[in-house]
């Protein structure tokens, strides 16, 4: 992720040294000598961090910062001044400065506090990212072996896309989530975009960030997912869904690690990983021209299919166990009901039917009642047609000897003993069955 630096200082040669050093990071850096020039910039470019100078020709410099902290509460604004006591200090805290330092700063002092100012600030952007999403941990889904080894595999291998593949349920988000945290991006965001729960526009705003103006309401610019993600993780689900003209954009993205905000102009570098999620088949959608091709082999590089959960029927009750809330316990005829049900809804709907059937049990083992599965079609009765008659006793045992006396070259007295009679009894059982 590109860090964007933001001086607001009247002093021109202050400004444009510190814009130069900055820049010299590969950071994008702009300048600006008022309050006023500056929280227009602050709306317009919504940089990491802020250096603020608390003596400006238009503002106190402690209103200034209120100001800026009001438009932007995220924003991580670090305070600069030539004239620092106890209680200036303690102004700019209590309105929200990331970090204090007196001029003339020291250069080595103010990178550090820039980096750590940014560091605090895309973790605040992460939590919000997650709350604003509701994201609930997974259950995690017991795992085919091969399944582990190809998240290994993908945790091992931080920069390749990764496609996951499965019915609604079998838990693509965990395993995306574990992909992140089994790898070494795995001390950056974790963020998730949902394709179809959006217009293009707003994913567009969602994931590549916009500039103020962008769109109606776009009243400030807005970091995207690529940006919070930083060198984490973005999880793209139902990318089946992606409207066709964001596709364009997103294989951008994989090609070149190259993106644009919203109604910017301003070319920005991703370093984050994608992982898509999809419980359609992509290559119908190639097929059908819903998708782009070149993007669909872009993405497949490695994918993972997660089987459906009746494909999985002895690790059910397995499941179901570790989902059970604390002090629930299954009934015999409750393990037999799970494990025959059929589960369409797979490892989402086993989890909700364990804990509607712990709450309906209250303390009591769980009983099919409360489970509320529906009763197994019972199998059809095969034709009379297509039954088969038992054998009788008289034609197993006809069979015995032919295969005694086959064994023995048609040798009687040898037959006779291996099938453990007397010789005179095997000699009257022939001439019954008509046996030669």
């Amino acid at each position: 992720m590109t860090l964007s630096v933001l001086v607001i200082d009247d002093d021109e040669t202050v400004r444009s040294t510190l814009v130069e050093f900055f820049e010299t990071f590969g950071y994008t850096a702009r300048g600006a000598g008022t309050a006023t020039e500056g929280r227009r910039l602050a709306a317009e470019h919504a940089p990491d961090v802020v250096l603020l100078d608390l003596r400006l020709p238009d503002a106190d410099g402690i209103r200034a910062l209120e100001a800026l902290r009001a438009d932007d509460p995220e924003l991580a604004v670090i305070v600069l001044t030539g004239f620092a006591d106890v209680r200036t200090a303690v102004q700019a805290m209590q309105h929200g400065a990331a970090d204090l330092l007196e001029k003339p700063v020291d250069l080595d002092r103010l990178s550090a506090a820039v980096a750590r100012a940014a560091e605090r600030g895309r973790l605040r952007q992460e939590v919000a990212v997650l709350r604003a999403q509701g994201r609930a941990d997974a259950t995690p889904p017991a795992m085919a072996p091969t399944v582990a080894d190809l998240i290994d595999l993908a945790a091992r291998n931080p920069d390749a896309p990764i496609l996951l593949q499965g019915e609604t349920g079998t838990g693509k988000g965990y395993i995306a989530r574990q992909i992140h945290d089994r790898s070494v991006r795995r001390a950056s965001p974790f963020v998730e975009i949902n394709c179809a729960s959006l217009s293009p526009t707003f994913f567009e705003s969602e994931l590549f960030g916009h500039e103020r103006g962008a769109f109606t309401d776009a009243r400030q610019a807005k970091h995207g997912l690529l940006e919070v993600a930083g060198e984490g993780t973005v999880f793209l689900d139902e990318i089946a869904e992606l409207s066709p003209e964001v596709q364009p954009r997103l294989l951008k993205v994989l090609e070149e690690r190259t993106f644009r905000r919203l109604g910017g102009t301003t070319m920005l570098r991703s370093a984050a990983r994608v992982v898509v999620a999809t419980h359609q088949s992509l290559a119908d959608a190639v097929a059908e021209k819903r998708f782009r091709a070149d993007l669909y082999y872009r993405l497949q590089v490695l994918t993972i299919t997660l089987p459906p959960l009746r494909d999985r029927q002895d690790e059910i009750l397995t499941m179901a166990m570790a989902m059970m809330p604390k002090g629930a316990s299954l009934s015999i005829g409750a393990e037999d009901a799970l494990t025959r049900y059929r589960w369409p809804g797979n490892i989402r709907e086993l989890k909700n039917t364990i804990w509607r059937a712990a709450i309906l049990a209250e303390e009591r083992p769980i009983e099919p009642m409360h489970l509320g599965l529906p009763a197994p079609a019972h199998a059809e009765r095969p034709a009379e047609a297509e039954r088969v008659a038992p054998r009788t006793l008289a034609d197993a045992e006809q069979e015995v000897i032919r295969e005694a006396l086959r064994a023995n070259d048609g040798n009687r007295t040898h037959a006779a003993r291996l099938l453990g009679i007397a010789r005179s009894t095997l000699l009257e059982k022939l001439k019954r069955y008509g046996i030669e």
